[in-house]
Parts: C-alpha cells; sequence; structure tokens
C-alpha cells in the first residue's frame, strides 16, 4: 500500500448513538489489565451526578485515546484558539474511593 493511502474504516452509527449524550465530569480508574472511564453529568439542582456512559479498554487502547485527543485539541486549538481549562484538577481519586460508585448505598 502506498505510504499516502489511508485504511478506511467503514462504521454504522446507529440512530439512538447518534444523538449522543452531554458529560462534564469524566472519572476514570484503572487495573493492570484495563481503564474503566466513567461519563457523567454534574448539573445545578440535581442531587449527584448521574453517570451515563461507561468505556473499558485496554491500556494500549487508552494511550492510542490519550494521543488522538492530544493530535485533535492542538489541531482545534491551531483553528479557534487556546481552550482555557479553568482551575486545574485538584489530583486523581479511583471510583472505588465513592461510597455510592456501584448504586449501593454505604452511609
Amino acid at each position: 500500500m502506498d505510504n499516502n493511502e489511508k485504511k478506511q474504516i467503514s462504521l454504522e452509527l446507529k440512530p439512538e448513538i447518534a444523538k449522543g449524550s452531554y458529560s462534564n465530569l469524566a472519572i476514570i480508574s484503572h487495573s493492570q489489565s484495563e481503564f474503566i472511564i466513567d461519563f457523567a453529568t454534574a448539573l445545578p439542582g440535581l442531587p449527584k451526578p448521574e453517570i451515563s456512559n461507561r468505556i473499558i479498554m485496554t491500556p494500549e487502547h487508552a494511550k492510542r485515546l490519550l494521543n488522538a485527543l492530544v493530535d485533535n485539541i492542538s489541531k482545534f486549538e491551531s483553528q479557534f484558539g487556546k481552550i482555557g481549562a479553568g482551575s486545574e484538577p485538584k489530583g486523581t481519586f479511583n471510583l472505588a474511593d465513592f461510597a455510592n460508585h456501584n448504586g449501593g448505598n454505604k452511609s
């Protein structure tokens, strides 16, 4: 294959997935064999953020996602200007640190 040719992947995007879902919070945890990313939405007036999607991937795919995000953010900022990130994150945490992470009720 010529170096200028790109592999093309045929994807199917079902309507229920195409509408997407909003997330302003991502909780990331990992084990030796996988990364788990829970996407949630924290909104005023709601008692607690609700997890809407969970993505589980291998460490290799998580690294590829990181590289793809870095590349896309760089392209976005070249076109539209620097993205302000607000305050820096306070640190990282594990999903297991949250009492209700599995829907259980630890009081």
